[in-house]
Formats: structure tokens, sequence, C-alpha cells
């Protein structure tokens, strides 16, 4: 994948093997997994494991989620970006274009999901020339939910995943392939 995103503070890059024990690290900490699925990492190996998932998004589907590097620290602090969604079905939706992301605690708060998704929504409008782009959050992560509001994403409705969590399904349209 020869693609780099850069914010003002922020380096979007593929994942690199070499992410592996920071992505653990984040993945491993309850907090992070508190919105997600209760399922924090409990194996390194497994972190080498979604790197070479990506790796295949990315040669697959010429997008995928991006280890998010701070800049100024030059510090893994989650990953960012778009994947196409055809390997599952999620709210009765597969082929779809999602944007997500996933921060490690350390880095709340700071502005840096907002920063991304500007990037992202950005990238994935004018150069993928996406015509909807998806998201889905659980129902009760106020600060995702925010992030996705703010940025112009249409709440489409609520539904109830096979384990029984309560999510939110996002949905904006392309404002550019649309005028």
């Amino acid at each position: 994948m020869n693609l780099t995103l850069e914010t003002s503070r922020l380096l979007l890059r593929p994942f690199e093997l070499s992410d592996a024990q920071d992505l653990f690290k984040m993945d491993a900490n309850p907090n992070v997994h508190r919105y997600l699925w209760q399922k924090p990492s409990q194996h390194f190996e497994d972190s080498k494991l979604l790197i070479a998932y990506i790796h295949k998004q990315y040669a697959e589907n010429k997008i995928g989620r991006f280890a998010t590097i701070l800049k100024e620290t030059n510090e893994f602090i989650g990953w960012t970006g778009i994947k196409f969604v055809n390997d599952h079905t999620e709210n009765g939706n597969t082929n779809f274009y999602d944007y997500g992301y996933r921060l490690d605690e350390p880095f709340w708060g700071k502005g840096y999901a907002s920063e991304a998704t500007a990037a992202w929504l950005d990238y994935g409008f004018t150069e993928m020339k996406i015509q909807t782009m998806h998201a889905y959050t659980h129902i009760n992560n106020a600060a995702s939910n925010r992030i996705l509001s703010k940025f112009g994403m249409q709440l489409v409705e609520h539904y109830m995943a096979d384990d029984g969590a309560q999510w939110n399904w996002w949905k904006l349209e392309n404002a550019l392939q649309h005028a």
C-alpha cells in the first residue's frame, strides 16, 4: 500500500509488522474495548494476524485501516481509516465503505479522532469518489457519536448485534458526487 496522509499533528500510514506490539498494548486495554465487544486482546500473535488481515485488505480493496502516528513524538496512537466491508454483514449490509477508528486511551480527548476523521472523509470522497460512507458506533459511546455527527454523518437507525449490544448506524452521502 503506497498511501500516506498527513494532518497537522498526525501521520496516517499503512500498518507495518513493527506496529504489532503497540497494537497489542492498545487492544489489551479493557477500557479501549468498553464500547466494542468487551474482548480485549489476550495474545500478541493476534495483533500480528490482524496486521496480516489488514495487508490483505490493502491488496484486495486498495484501502483499509491505517496506523495513526503522532508526528511530534512518532508514537503509535491507534488506527483510523476507511475499510471496504465485504467479509461480513453488519446491520444487514455488506459491500460498503466504513469509516472507523480506535485510539489508545492516553490519546483520548485531544482532538486526534476529529483530525483523522476530517482527513479520511476528505480522502474518501474526493480521491476515492466513494458515494456513501457508513460507520457504526456503540449506542453509549458519546464521544464517537459526537464526532460522527460533527462531521455531518446522519444517524440512520439503532440496531442490535447478534451479541445483544446496541449500535448506531451512520451514513454520509458524498456531496461532491450529488452536486
